[in-house]
């Protein structure tokens, strides 16, 4: 698939969500008149953006950005992107949208804008089971993978730690096989991902260790994009009330949404 790929989502009539929400039948927001919505993914993070085995797009995230996109009744424009690159991507008005797994962190607002939470995501420590590790103060003098510019990125760089080698990768893949090679004995990823990983490479001995920091995660939008803000936000509330993004969720992470989520 083109770094740019344009997949229709439905032409269903937008409605309204929330009292917050400005769009309406007659198309007000921007990306309603001009018939798409360019939605910012990463596709090396599974189970939120992936490639299935017919390397067609998959995962929740995807899923809540078709959802999104068929509510305004407008075409999904795919742009893909790393973990990175999210940012500038937004900012440079290559797209409308993050649906990245774009966790909520004060860093990010300073620059960007988020919707009220559609999830949550967890940053685990991981390692062979025979490195004892229980808490943050064990990294000290470990080698440690992450994906550059992720919170867990952020998380593992707040420790402070001068003995511990951060070893950054400019994407997930990169990371975790890095991970399942030994070239990294620690790594610091979702549950999710590590549970894969554990499962195709048994000889490992991959186990998770302990959390390293849990945030919520939204939809990322330019500040001066006021409408669009207020109506995604609208959108998320009333998805999460209906039960349809925890349907998503549930699909693929094989759990309900939190309850900070469901009762936020």
């Amino acid at each position: 698939m083109n770094r740019r790929t344009l997949l229709l989502a439905g032409l269903a009539a937008p409605a309204l969500f929330g009292l917050g929400a400005r769009a309406s039948a007659e198309g007000t927001l921007a990306v309603q008149r001009s018939g798409r919505l360019r939605v910012a993914l990463e596709f090396g993070r599974p189970p939120w953006g992936y490639k299935d085995d017919a390397l067609q797009p998959s995962g929740s995230d995807y899923d809540t950005a078709l959802l999104l996109a068929k509510d305004l009744g407008v075409a999904l424009e795919i742009v893909e992107v790393s973990g990175p690159n999210r940012v500038p991507i937004l900012l440079t008005d290559k797209a409308d949208v993050v649906i990245s797994t774009f966790s909520i962190t004060p860093e990010r607002r300073k620059v960007v804008a988020f919707s009220v939470p559609y999830a949550s995501a967890v940053q685990y420590v991981a390692a062979p089971r025979t490195m004892e590790l229980r808490q943050a103060s064990d990294l000290s003098g470990q080698r440690v993978g992450v994906t550059r510019g992720t919170t867990g990125d952020g998380a593992l760089t707040k420790l402070g730690d001068p003995t511990i080698e951060i070893v950054r990768f400019d994407d997930e893949s990169t990371n975790m096989t890095a991970f399942a090679s030994g070239q990294v004995d620690v790594v610091v990823q979702e549950p999710a991902v590590i549970r894969k990983v554990a499962e195709r490479n048994p000889e490992r001995g991959i186990e998770q260790k302990f959390t390293l920091a849990e945030f919520p995660v939204g939809v990322g939008l330019r500040k001066e994009n006021t409408e669009l803000i207020d109506y995604v936000d609208g959108w998320v509330r009333a998805n999460v009330a209906n039960g349809k993004l925890n349907d998503i969720y549930r699909k693929y992470h094989g759990v309900d949404l939190p309850p900070s989520i469901l009762n936020g």
